[in-house]
């Protein structure tokens, strides 16, 4: 099992709309940047374990954790000419753009602040910290623990 931080803007979609979805499941879509494709594509499986990161927003930081309980396939909204993340240049047999489902683990009862994270030698070296703008990226096991440590 490996551990990831997936990030999203919780007006866009917030760890309160994976609680209310059905199941508390989702596909995780939208994902538009060739290094997070990758990794979401490559290497996330199902049975992972993912924390989920509110970004560009009020209260900026650790929301929950979520499980995939599917691993990557062609995201569909690439196909769709209606949607925002229409891309011409796929094809059914040449996608480029690829989304996983996750389920709802956790939703913690305050968002763990970035500002805490940083502050603690755990946590502080969050591979998000390094390149802001990847939205999915790996955590240590250690790091999930730590994150963890932090509630208590």
């Amino acid at each position: 099992m490996n551990y990831w931080i997936f990030k999203s803007e919780p007006d866009e979609f917030g760890i309160d709309h994976l609680a209310a979805s059905p199941q508390q499941t989702t596909c995780w879509d939208g994902i538009r940047n060739y290094q997070a494709r990758n990794n979401l594509r490559d290497k996330v499986r199902k049975g992972d374990r993912v924390l989920f990161y509110h970004s560009s927003c009020k209260q900026i930081g650790v929301a929950g954790t979520m499980e995939v309980v599917k691993a990557a396939y062609p995201d569909p909204a690439q196909f769709d000419p209606d949607s925002k993340y229409y891309d011409a240049k796929a094809t059914a047999d040449e996608p480029r753009w690829f989304c996983v489902d996750v389920r709802l683990l956790e939703k913690f009862p305050a968002v763990i602040p970035t500002k805490t994270l940083k502050a603690h030698p755990a946590t502080a070296d969050l591979s998000i910290f390094k390149q802001g703008r990847l939205s999915i990226a790996p955590v240590t096991a250690g790091q999930w623990k730590a994150v963890h440590a932090l509630l208590t």
